[in-house]
């Protein structure tokens, strides 16, 4: 099996990754989706990636369909309405690996288009964005993990994914228990994304301040009450380091998208952790406070309150 062309949907931080990576390929067609106003913009405006502009092919789901890999890497609020154009891309050859946050977005994607399709994988990019433009060291980025939840499959997928990788430069790695590792970071991200959102500040503050070190251990332990619950060994996890080296300023996502006044992924993380939590009468008292933390701060960046 041999990965013959790439389109990627989305095209934030990750997204930015991948399109690093992958121009620097001659031998297979890669191309970035979007229509309408979006896609006139794109090709106008292109991408800024550590200082480099790009150009890429864009092209419409309609136009895309047929591609032997997608990669989504859309906002989790954004996906379910994308499932439509997912589906419209997608035939019998096509593999979807999804590199968004959480835990959630094989199973909504397999909603639409079938497990048969999708390779379980998860990223790790410290990445920083300004509008137009993402940075992110190359060298310090762990990079793409993927596998196959049903080892039965076995490795055509995974093997095809290795050379196409690894030779575009991109830090890879495979594992036969993607789940677990896929949780792992679920439980990185929202012990290390969600407090600091509140608070306001760079990543070194886990280390400097007792408080926001006890409220990490705290929304940790409720994700991993519901991991146990669901059958995840963290033990298992050897493939991926614990996070990438990021700067005590770093800051995540979440706090990323509170700065810049747009909507957050909570729904993705604390969201799902009280979901869940529900589902598996485990209480789950500290990620349903900071949801609420936290889309309150959505509000107060969308002007609900703003009594000046």
């Amino acid at each position: 099996m041999k990965i013959n062309s790439v389109a990627i949907l989305g095209l934030g931080a990750v997204g930015s990754y991948l399109l690093w990576g992958l121009s620097k390929k001659t031998d297979i067609e890669l191309y970035v989706i979007a229509e309408g106003e979006r896609k006139s913009r794109y090709e106008k405006e292109g991408f800024t990636i550590n200082g480099k502009e790009y150009h890429p092919i864009i092209k419409t789901p309609e136009e895309a369909k047929g591609v032997d890999l997608l990669i989504v890497t859309v906002k989790y609020n954004s996906l379910r309405p994308a499932l439509s154009d997912i589906e419209k891309m997608v035939d019998k050859n096509t593999m979807v690996m999804s590199l968004m946050n959480g835990v959630e977005s094989e199973d909504i994607i397999a909603e639409k288009i079938g497990e048969e399709h999708i390779i379980y994988s998860l990223i790790k990019v410290a990445a920083e964005r300004e509008g137009n433009s993402v940075v992110f060291d190359p060298e310090t980025t762990i990079g793409i993990i993927y596998g196959e939840k049903d080892l039965n499959r076995g490795s055509e997928r995974v093997e095809a994914l290795a050379e196409l990788f690894g030779k575009a430069g991109l830090h890879h790695a495979s594992s036969d228990v993607i789940l677990h590792e896929i949780w792992n970071k679920f439980r990185l991200n929202v012990a290390n994304n969600q407090i600091q959102a509140i608070i306001g500040c760079g990543v070194g503050a886990y280390r400097d301040s007792e408080h926001l070190g006890f409220l990490r251990k705290k929304v940790r332990e409720e994700v991993e009450e519901i991991a146990k619950a669901k059958g995840i060994d963290f033990s298992l996890c050897k493939s991926t380091p614990v996070g990438s080296k990021v700067a005590d300023r770093a800051r995540y996502s979440t706090l990323q998208d509170i700065d810049a006044g747009r909507h957050t992924e909570i729904d993705m993380f604390a969201g799902a952790v009280v979901r869940m939590g529900k589902e598996l009468d485990i209480p789950t008292p500290y990620n349903e406070f900071i949801f609420h933390a936290i889309k309150a701060l959505e509000e107060k960046n969308d002007g609900k309150f703003d009594y000046k």
